[in-house]
């Protein structure tokens, strides 16, 4: 892989502003870095993180993402999504994503991991080792426009069976955890929460 980790590669996408993805094997060793538009355009492995957040009736927060988004704009996901930066870790990444684009806090615990790989609008590639994380959906929210156009909660068995008859209406990885993780997923909404 020409770009994992080249000085000059990192130093441009972080000179643009762009977040620094890091680059994994299947077995998630981290073997490089790359700005997030070059990884996408090459279809390259990296970390990546899911969140579901759940209400007090089981519901899964979802979220519209923003029509200006660089892939998959005007698509309902789950509660949030992103990749941890180099140097960073997993769970502090999600939280930070979590205020960036809902403005909210939440305690969340690891579910699951999850690996998907698809193309995606304007030429680009998912290509992802996910942390999934879950947690209690309280207190306010305050989206951030750039990001998220608006919010809903849905059952995950009304999820499941909306995602099947209007798939289009849905980001890629969303229907890949309904369809590959249905099970863990209705497990962790019935489960208690912390303290």
């Amino acid at each position: 892989m020409a770009m994992t980790g080249r000085r000059s590669d990192i130093a441009a996408a972080a000179d643009a502003g762009e977040d620094v993805l890091i680059l994994v094997d299947e077995a998630n060793r981290a073997i490089g870095s790359g700005g997030k538009l070059a990884v996408h355009e090459r279809g390259l492995l990296h970390r990546a993180f899911s969140i579901f957040l759940f209400d007090g009736q089981g519901r899964v927060l979802l979220q519209r993402r923003a029509a200006g988004k660089y892939h998959s704009g005007g698509l309902w996901a789950n509660t949030c999504c992103g990749h941890p930066r180099l140097g960073e870790r997993t769970l502090p990444a999600a939280h930070r994503r979590l205020g960036e684009e809902l403005g909210m806090s939440a305690r969340l615990r690891f579910g699951f991991r999850a690996r998907y790989q698809t193309s995606l609008d304007h030429g680009l590639i998912e290509n992802e080792l996910v942390y999934v994380y879950v947690g209690a959906a309280e207190g306010r929210i305050a989206p951030n426009p750039d990001e998220v156009s608006e919010t809903r909660a849905m059952a995950l068995p009304d999820l499941i069976e909306d995602t099947g008859a209007r798939p289009q209406a849905y980001a890629y990885w969303l229907r890949h955890y309904l369809l590959r993780h249905a099970r863990e997923l209705e497990a962790l909404s019935r489960e208690p929460r912390p303290d």
